[in-house]
């Protein structure tokens, strides 16, 4: 059985269906018939979001087209006591969106306007429906673009960007979302507009803004939020160094950062995830190398020139068998593509797959890729690796087939072992991605039960219903003993506190 998967309820249940017919009729009071689904076909499309092997049902979906229409959505749930949960494009990867049977699913899918580009104070004021890849194509006449670009960025919005702190290739260098934002604006599930933040670079009080961000819609649902413009570079150039040892490779990273280099982008892959993008997209990797690092360096022309120097020696003291450096842009972002392109890379090679999220030190890396070979070999399910390497963001792909009887839970139980790995040498549960629901076993390994409990308490002080998006994020205490008692590496143990040192060094 699985220990993430929620129980399932029929959408045709009695009292749902009731709930529901109710629900509507208000909701009709003063939306367009367009912004109401409440057929089982018109629902369905919402059952899951990037993490497609958990799904259920909504109680029925809303889309809104205005922010006084959100206002009194939320009021109305409010008053009749029924959750919500937020969803953007749909792309995140940690159950975050995944929906509740007696609960509202609020899409923002409408909300998808770039309000105004401020090319002066290089900011751009946009709406949570915002492709991710939309801002920098918007300001690209001005040479400006927006830095966090996720994998998914083509479909990807702000909002979720902002739910979830996405990051991305740029991250390294350019910080995650959180770095990037200047002030959001969200609507309580009272139905109250406020702004955190503002268009300046600080504003007075509790920086109630880093706390939104990253948040996973269960402090409020955002409406707006003001982001960064950076100016594009005036040159950037890609290195690919191939490696036939992972651990040398995760060493070279490390060598890298050492010499005060700090890269646009640093970015690693292993064997089966390079040779499923190099079938894919034939952006010319090295198949036989077991790993590849891209590395990418951006700024003026004579520091770039220098540092691609600099790096291709590093990149050959430290074992790499192959150095490539691209002489144009389009080689640039040829290397790219493939990377890009690795997870629907590797859904080609399996019938299902399961990409985790957890980040490190980046002086663990060779343990951690050497321990993860050998939890793949003790689960019997293959892994391929491909991840923020600067960072030491990781994002191991699990080889898996859900049709076999057990596979998705031994799957399961494999990943956590993996974020409970990175826990263990000094890290998190989580980089990019989020918890959602996928990472709520394992906060309970993460942080002590004091913690868990100021946890709760922000989200009180936001939701004191508990209704935006509950049962994400945060676990009960009640979820980790059980979480303890199903677990044998865990059984019998207090939730344990691993600080994070001060800096990924």
């Amino acid at each position: 059985m699985s220990l993430i998967q929620p129980t399932r309820v029929a959408f045709d249940d009695p009292d749902l269906r009731n709930k529901r017919a109710a629900l509507v009729a208000e909701l009709r009071t003063f939306l367009p018939d367009d912004s109401v689904l409440e057929r089982e076909e018109e629902v369905r499309p919402y059952e899951c979001d990037g993490l497609s092997a958990y799904r259920q049902l909504p109680l029925l979906v809303v889309l809104p087209r205005t922010v006084a229409e959100v206002q009194r959505i939320l009021r109305l749930c409010h008053e009749r006591r029924v959750p919500v949960v937020a969803r953007g494009a749909g792309t995140g990867l940690s159950g975050g969106a995944l929906p509740l049977p007696d609960g509202l699913l609020l899409s923002l899918a409408r909300f998808n306007r770039i309000l105004e580009l401020d090319p002066i104070g290089r900011t751009a004021r946009v709406q949570p429906g915002v492709r991710n890849l939309a801002i920098s194509e918007a300001v690209c006449p001005q040479g400006l673009y927006y830095a966090p670009d996720p994998s998914s960025q083509i479909a990807c919005t702000i909002g979720g960007n902002v739910a979830e702190n996405s990051g991305g290739v740029h991250c390294l260098k350019y910080g995650l979302t959180v770095h990037n934002v200047l002030s959001v604006t969200f609507v309580t599930l009272e139905g109250e507009l406020i702004e955190l933040g503002s268009a300046a670079l600080d504003s007075a009080g509790y920086d109630l803004l880093a706390l939104f961000v990253g948040s996973e819609g269960m402090l409020g649902v955002m409406v707006e939020a003001r982001v960064k413009l950076l100016p594009i570079p005036e040159r950037a150039q890609a290195l690919l160094a191939a490696f036939d040892d992972v651990e040398r490779a995760g060493r070279a990273v490390g060598d890298i950062i050492a010499a005060g280099i700090i890269p646009a982008g640093l970015e690693m892959m292993d064997g089966p995830a390079i040779q499923a993008a190099e079938d894919f997209v034939h952006a010319g990797y090295p198949t036989e190398a077991a790993a590849i690092l891209l590395c990418e360096l951006d700024g003026t022309n004579q520091e770039v020139s220098e540092q691609v120097m600099q790096v291709r020696n590093l990149l050959l003291d430290s074992g790499a068998t192959e150095v490539r450096t691209s002489q144009n842009e389009a080689e640039r972002l040829r290397f790219w593509q493939g990377r890009k392109a690795a997870f629907p890379a590797v859904g080609r090679i399996s019938p299902d797959y399961y990409c985790m999220d957890g980040t490190i030190p980046r002086r663990a890396l060779p343990e951690v890729l050497r321990r993860t070979a050998e939890l793949s070999q003790e689960y019997g399910l293959r892994v391929a690796n491909v991840f923020h390497a600067g960072d030491g963001n990781l994002h191991p792909l699990i080889l898996f087939d859900a049709n076999q009887p057990g596979e998705l839970e031994r799957t399961e139980e494999l990943g956590g072992r993996l974020l409970e790995l990175c826990v263990e040498v000094g890290g998190t549960i989580t980089g990019e991605h989020g918890v959602g629901i996928e990472k709520i076993n394992q906060m309970c390994v993460q942080f002590t039960p004091e913690e868990l409990r100021q946890f709760h308490a922000v989200k009180a002080a936001f939701d004191p219903l508990g209704l935006l998006n509950p049962g994400k994020g945060v676990p009960t205490p009640r979820r980790c003993s059980e979480y303890r008692l199903s677990t044998p590496a865990a059984s019998g143990q207090p939730c344990q506190h691993h600080p994070r040192p001060a800096a990924l060094s």
